[in-house]
């Protein structure tokens, strides 16, 4: 998985999958999905991230166990 902020044009991608898109569509609210050739979603764009996401520039990675109490979370 790969997450990447644009600040130029206030776009957060997230690819799920490293492979070719074959199409995209746009939801009402300003997410687009990727879509590969067998019609999975392989990522997503969220537009105007800055309005929508606390912080696009600061992520936390959780892991989450079969306990709620020892997930692992990284900066």
């Amino acid at each position: 998985m790969n997450i990447i902020y644009d600040p130029t044009v206030d776009v957060l991608r997230i690819l799920f999958q490293d492979v070719p898109i074959a199409e995209s569509d746009e939801d009402e609210t300003g997410i687009i999905f990727d879509f590969d050739h067998e019609g999975n979603v392989v990522g997503l764009e969220i537009l105007d991230a800055s309005h929508r996401i606390d912080n696009p520039k600061s992520m936390n990675y959780t892991i989450a166990t079969s306990s709620p109490n020892l997930a692992t979370t990284k900066p």
